[in-house]
């Protein structure tokens, strides 16, 4: 097992920030989630783990520019870290192992 562990949405939303690459913000975030998982995520969930995430050196986060569009209000976009993508490595290579050693039997109906 690996050192860095993360909760089930913490993955999904390090694996949708690195999805995004450079585009990555609050509500493209929810966006893609909710296109590709089917599943609704409220932007306060997101925003606590998101924050979470760049607490445990996950992610990085930066400001981009303000726009009229938003009401001069500026995006923050948020990029996976070398941590981050260790962790994400490490998360996949445990899951192929524990997919590679269910017998066929019990996936075959």
């Amino acid at each position: 097992m690996g050192k860095h562990n993360l909760g089930e949405f913490e993955e999904i939303v390090l694996l949708t920030v690195a999805i995004l690459h450079g585009e990555a913000y609050g509500v493209a975030i929810i966006d893609e989630m909710e296109s590709r998982l089917g599943r609704s995520v409220s932007i306060g969930a997101l925003q606590t783990v998101l924050r979470r995430l760049e607490d445990k050196g996950f992610l990085t986060s930066e400001f981009g520019e303000a726009t009229k569009m938003r009401g001069g209000k500026r995006k923050r976009f948020f990029t996976v870290t070398s941590l981050g993508k260790t962790t994400l490595r490490e998360a996949k290579e445990q899951r192929l192992s524990l997919w590679k050693a269910i017998p066929e039997i019990v996936l075959n109906d």
